[in-house]
């Protein structure tokens, strides 16, 4: 694997207007074996799940991954730069929530493919995360759960599907969501903070019995909050991307998994060979069942006190 990370440590102008890339008198030739992949959120560990997966598949169609590390807002403009003079000849997102700087690609290099993995937008690639949703609902609903939350990155102006189809399972079985938590990060610590100060405010009576966190790394801060929080307080926690992390001892976390290889196969025909599979099996996931789900008469259950996991959660 060919690997390029460019790092800019001056930002551009924050009053620079729209994103500009210098006109020359002969346009010039893309090309194709260099994918630039974009991402901005390395400390999320499916953001690593992606990265690995789309390097293995570029390294075996003869490219070479330009890596761009968005650390900034201000610094897109130049990575925009760096990827015309690299001439390549793709852009591939790694995260869900990049409408803007897709936007800004496409308007800046019309000449250009760029597909996203995960998100809501025309070049986006993504699985029924509404299904999901409605899976996981029914998941713990099934457990006799009665007061639900949801914990999510940041407050936006569109719900993430998973978050509706979360919603509709409930509606359907007559119940209403209890609480919502906004950690303000896509961030383990600020997810603990946030779960904690919540925990500290609710009356135990009317304490939610569950939590869907909308990623597993929000559900790693939400889980080390209840067990830190203790006081016979418990929470049964969820996730969403079946990251390495989750299957660990230490979480037992149940979590949607993706079929990222296909996700990514679908991605790469698009932007590649311009083909694509709409209803192909990389919409599809499974529910990953484990043990954080589960209600506090199980977790009492003799058979789960010899699991790690039970002792502290």
């Amino acid at each position: 694997m060919i690997l390029l990370r460019c790092l800019f440590t001056r930002p551009a102008r924050r009053d620079a207007g729209p994103v500009r890339i210098k006109e020359t008198t002969k346009a010039m030739q893309h090309n194709s074996n260099i994918i630039g992949v974009v991402s901005h959120a390395f400390s999320n560990p499916y953001s690593v799940t992606l990265l690995n997966e789309v390097t293995r598949q570029l390294n075996k169609r003869g490219c070479v991954t330009l890596l761009l590390n968005v650390d900034s807002r201000d610094s897109w403009p130049a990575l925009l730069q760096m990827a015309q003079q690299q001439q390549v000849g793709g852009l591939l997102f790694l995260d869900a929530d990049s409408d803007a700087q897709i936007s800004a690609a496409v308007a800046a290099l019309p000449q250009v493919p760029v597909i996203a993995l995960g998100g809501a937008s025309v070049q986006s690639v993504s699985a029924d995360e509404y299904a999901a949703g409605v899976a996981m609902g029914q998941l713990l609903l099934a457990q006799g759960h009665e007061r639900f939350g949801y914990l999510q990155a940041n407050e936006t102006a569109t719900s993430l599907a998973r978050r509706e189809g979360y919603l509709a399972a409930l509606q359907q079985a007559d119940k209403t969501l209890t609480c919502e938590l906004t950690a303000g990060a896509d961030d383990r610590e600020r997810a603990y903070q946030a779960t904690m100060a919540y925990l500290k405010s609710a009356r135990s009576a009317e304490r939610i019995n569950t939590l869907f966190c909308e990623n597993d790394l929000l559900a790693f801060g939400a889980l080390q909050a209840v067990r830190d929080f203790g006081q016979g307080a418990h929470v049964a926690v969820t996730g969403f991307n079946d990251v390495d992390e989750s299957r660990s001892s230490a979480w037992h976390l149940t979590s949607w998994a993706p079929r990222v290889d296909l996700l990514v196969a679908e991605a790469l025909n698009r932007l590649l060979d311009n083909r694509a599979d709409e209803n192909g099996a990389w919409r599809q996931g499974e529910l990953q069942v484990r043990h954080s789900h589960l209600g506090k008469h199980v977790h009492n259950h003799s058979d789960m006190v010899k699991c790690g996991c039970a002792i502290r959660h």
